[in-house]
């Protein structure tokens, strides 16, 4: 198996000093300061597996409900438990999103509907031509890919985020003490740029890369890992890395030095929770911006699994009852630090599921899926996007099953994301190569 330079970095951590595993290396920072700009941060939240969008929002007119429980059959939910939004009537969201409806109704999240990995704006039939589209569709691992490249080929090496990185990092943090991009679900590309790279925290233990086995045996660690770190084996690989490993010491350091200085949150989130405990996690850290010195920041977390093709109803919905209070709490945390303008949270997902169930009770890969939008600057209470029509075989089916082709695209919704965040128009095609090739870069959800 082919190490990669991530892997060689981590392995090398762990090999060395073998508590060093809460936090994944990173390369030696730019100079990073506050440059005098408002603080914004942006919150990814990936449902690993495809979650089936069909199931957490559907038409709640008379007819749209009709034609949903005649197709979904046994995955149908009864009308009388699905949550109707105030200010859009004809939907309502799955009954295990009560926090969403809230959010929704009180304008503070939106959904976009029927989005998807697309090199340019697609239709039925050019799909059934196989002309101009992203690699492998229907794959997870491609899709996870292509959702966090939004470059629509799984061998593009580095993230939006990543590159949002690369490209505005100085304007924005100069002389910070920690990288841009924070991880709180472990080694993704999202994350990865060209010239920067993340820290990654697990969630509760800021201090995973320091010792706790005494003066004598942390300093035999730290000598170790430097001295490995430190040889020079004649590999480019090794003398690029040797500078980015050792700092995770020290930025495990800052990180917790930061957050033992300040009054804990008082916002509770749900135990027993794990999107709770990552969220729980980034606000702590948001909550210590001004001591890591950085204006701008990207956050990711992930959860699953979503793959449901069979007993969907009770995994689906276990599931989605977990991520519910999940984002309600993180985002009454920011209310309560006075950022909920400043952080944006959004859901990315590998694809949605099969209209149209199979024969074991659950729905199989699809294309265009649903997504949340949470926090001030959300323009909420709306939905963008256009919404697909739900027939077997109809106009935005790719085939006969419910596989919607979508109608926006996934570099559309991460470039409105990074509009907001900062990133210039002149900016946008070093980071979206392809955006050019949609009518529009902004969707104006936030």
């Amino acid at each position: 198996m082919g190490v990669n330079r991530r892997s060689f970095i981590k392995y090398a951590s762990l090999a060395a000093a073998g508590n060093a595993a809460g936090l994944r290396p990173f390369g030696a920072l730019n100079a990073l300061a506050q440059s005098g700009s408002s603080y914004k941060a942006l919150v990814c939240v990936f449902l690993y597996g495809g979650n089936d969008a069909n199931n957490t929002l559907i038409q709640f007119d008379t007819a749209g409900y009709a034609n949903y429980a005649s197709v979904r059959g046994p995955l149908a939910i009864p009308q009388s438990q699905l949550l109707q939004l105030g200010p859009l009537p004809t939907f309502a969201l799955n009954p295990n999103l009560p926090d969403i409806q809230t959010l929704f109704n009180n304008k503070n999240a939106a959904l976009v509907a029927n989005v998807g990995t697309l090199i340019e704006p697609t239709t039925k039939a050019q799909y059934q031509a196989g002309t101009g589209l992203p690699t492998n569709l229907f794959s997870h691992p491609d899709q996870q890919l292509e959702w966090q490249n939004a470059a629509q080929s799984g061998a593009t090496a580095t993230g939006w985020a990543g590159r949002i990185a690369d490209t505005i990092n100085l304007t924005y943090n100069t002389g910070a003490s920690v990288p841009m991009i924070t991880s709180v679900a472990g080694d993704t590309l999202f994350c990865n740029g060209s010239a920067s790279t993340p820290v990654s925290v697990s969630p509760g233990n800021l201090g995973g890369a320091t010792c706790s086995e005494g003066t004598t045996e942390c300093g035999a660690q730290l000598a170790t890992a430097q001295a490995l770190l430190s040889f020079n084996s004649g590999l480019t690989l090794v003398q690029a890395d040797n500078s980015i490993t050792s700092n995770a010491y020290s930025y495990a350091q800052t990180l917790v030095a930061a957050t033992q200085s300040v009054t804990p949150l008082k916002t509770v989130f749900p135990t027993g929770n794990a999107l709770g405990a990552q969220l729980q996690q980034i606000a702590q850290i948001i909550q210590v911006r001004a001591a890591l010195g950085v204006s701008r920041q990207i956050f990711f977390c992930g959860v699953g699994n979503f793959d449901t093709h069979s007993n969907q109803l009770a995994l689906q919905n276990g599931l989605l009852a977990s991520i519910s209070p999940a984002l309600a709490a993180f985002y009454n945390a920011t209310v309560e630090m006075g950022v909920q303008s400043e952080v944006t949270s959004f859901t990315m997902s590998d694809f949605s599921r099969t209209f149209q169930p199979n024969s074991n009770t659950g729905s199989d890969h699809a294309w265009g899926s649903h997504h949340i939008v949470m926090g001030g600057a959300v323009k909420g209470g709306q939905m963008y996007g256009t919404f697909p029509t739900l027939a077997l075989n109809g106009p935005d089916d790719s085939g006969t099953n419910g596989r919607w082709v979508p109608s926006t695209g996934s570099v559309q919704y991460a470039a409105t994301l990074a509009s907001w965040f900062g990133v210039s128009a002149a900016q946008m095609p070093a980071i979206f190569p392809n955006i050019g090739s949609f009518a529009t870069a902004n969707l104006g959800f936030v």
